[in-house]
C-alpha cells in the first residue's frame, strides 16, 4: 500500500466474484484500493470471495465488501449507492457464452444490456463518472486483417458480441451527452491461467465454454475428451488460432486502466485491447498443456461452430503506449497456473461430489 497506508479510493466491482473480477479485486486490494464487490452469483460462487481474503490476508481484506445483488435490480443497485461514495466503477457482470448467446439471445440482452444501462443510471445519480469496461474481442467480429487495431470497424457476429458492441456503442453515446464522464473500454482477448497460489482460478458452472477450462477438466477426469471445433481452417494445423492471455496480465491491465481514467482528464470514451499481441492455435495450446500435465488430452475433432473467426489476435500497442502496460505470461505460464489451480481445485470451488 502507498507509503503512508492510505487508502488510494473506494472501487465498485460488478461481477467481482467471477473468473476476472476475483483476480482483479484480488489486485486492486494489494494496490491499496477499498473495494466493493456487487455480484448476484449466477456464474460464480462466494467462496471466490472468501479465498480472495485469504489471499489479500488479514489487513488488507478488511478493506472489501460483498454485496449479494443484481445490477438488473434498481433495488440492488440503490442498496450500494447510497451506502457508500465510489471513485470509479469497474463492471464485469454480464453473461459471456458465444454458444449459449446464439441459443437465448433475449437472456444476454436483458442481462448484459439492462443491467448496464442501470450501472450507467445510477452511476449518475451518485456522480461516480468513471467507468472501466469489460469489453470483448468479439466487437471484431471475423476481421479482415489481424492483428486487430482498435480502430478498425466493428462488427459482431453473435448475440453476445453484439451486447458489448451495443454496449460501446451506449457508452460513447452517453459520454458525448456529458463530457464529465471518463470510461476506459477493455477488449479482452482470451482469458486464461489462475493465480499462481492456485487458490482462486475459473471456475464455469456446467459444460466449459471456453478452452482452457474445458482441457482442464478432461486433465483432472471430469469430461472424457476434449471437443475441438474446427479443424480444417486455413492455419497451420487447421485449428482456429486465439490470443490467449493470462488472467493476472488482465488483472493489471484494469488496474492500469483505473488509474487512467481516475487521473487523466479529457480521456472521453476510449478501447484498448488487451491481450499478448501473439496467436496461438488451440492445438498448440491442448499441446503445451499436456507438457505441463504430463499427460494426454483426448480429443475429438468437430466441425467449426457457428459464429467462430479463423484466427483473432490483437495490436497491444496503444495499451502500451497510454497504459504503460505490457502483458508479462507466456503460454507455458498460463498453463502452468491453469494446471495447478486443477490440481488443487478439480471440482472448482465446490467440493467433490
Amino acid at each position: 500500500m502507498g507509503s503512508e497506508g492510505k487508502i488510494k479510493g473506494n472501487v465498485l466491482v460488478t461481477g467481482g466474484a467471477g473468473f476476472i473480477g476475483s483476480h482483479t479485486v484480488l489486485q486492486l486490494l494489494k494496490e491499496g484500493f477499498f473495494v466493493s464487490v456487487i455480484d448476484n452469483l449466477d456464474n460464480s460462487l462466494e467462496e471466490a470471495v472468501h479465498r480472495v481474503r485469504v489471499l489479500a490476508g488479514p489487513h488488507l481484506s478488511q478493506n472489501l465488501r460483498f454485496h449479494l445483488g443484481d445490477i438488473r435490480s434498481k433495488d440492488d443497485l440503490e442498496e450500494v449507492f447510497s451506502k457508500s461514495s465510489y471513485d470509479a466503477v469497474i463492471h464485469f457482470a454480464g453473461l459471456k457464452a458465444v454458444g449459449e448467446s446464439v441459443a437465448k439471445p433475449s437472456l444476454y440482452y436483458n442481462n448484459n444490456l439492462i443491467g448496464t444501462l442501470n450501472l450507467f443510471e445510477f452511476m449518475g445519480k451518485y456522480g461516480c463518472k468513471k467507468m472501466v469496461f469489460s469489453s470483448s474481442a468479439t466487437v471484431y467480429g471475423q476481421p479482415e486483417k489481424i492483428p486487430c487495431v482498435e480502430d478498425f470497424k466493428l462488427k459482431a457476429m453473435n448475440p453476445y458480441g453484439r451486447t458489448k458492441l451495443f454496449l460501446e456503442d451506449i457508452a460513447h453515446d452517453i459520454q458525448k451527452a456529458d463530457p464529465e464522464w471518463r470510461i476506459i473500454l477493455l477488449r479482452y482477448f482470451n482469458p486464461v491461467g489462475a493465480h499462481e497460489s492456485g487458490l482462486i482460478g475459473e471456475d464455469p458452472k456446467g459444460i466449459p465454454n471456453n478452452l482452457m477450462p474445458y482441457i482442464q477438466q478432461v486433465a483432472v477426469g471430469r469430461l472424457p475428451e476434449l471437443n475441438v471445433y474446427g479443424y480444417d481452417y486455413p492455419t497451420k494445423d487447421g485449428s482456429a488460432i486465439r490470443d490467449y492471455i493470462h488472467v493476472m496480465d488482465l488483472a493489471d491491465g484494469h488496474i492500469a486502466a483505473l488509474y487512467k481514467v481516475t487521473t487523466a482528464e479529457n480521456i472521453g470514451c476510449v478501447a484498448y485491447n488487451l491481450g499478448t499481441g501473439r496467436g496461438t492455435s488451440v492445438l498448440e495450446m491442448v499441446n503445451a498443456f499436456e507438457k505441463v500435465a504430463g499427460k494426454k488430452i483426448p480429443i475429438k475433432l468437430c466441425p467449426r461452430r457457428p459464429g467462430d473467426a479463423t484466427a483473432v489476435y490483437a495490436s497491444t500497442e496503444k495499451a502500451q503506449k497510454e497504459l504503460g502496460w505490457k502483458a508479462r505470461y507466456a503460454i507455458e505460464e498460463m498453463c502452468r497456473d491453469q494446471w495447478n489451480w486443477a490440481i488443487k481445485n478439480p471440482f472448482g470451488y465446490r467440493p467433490r461430489p
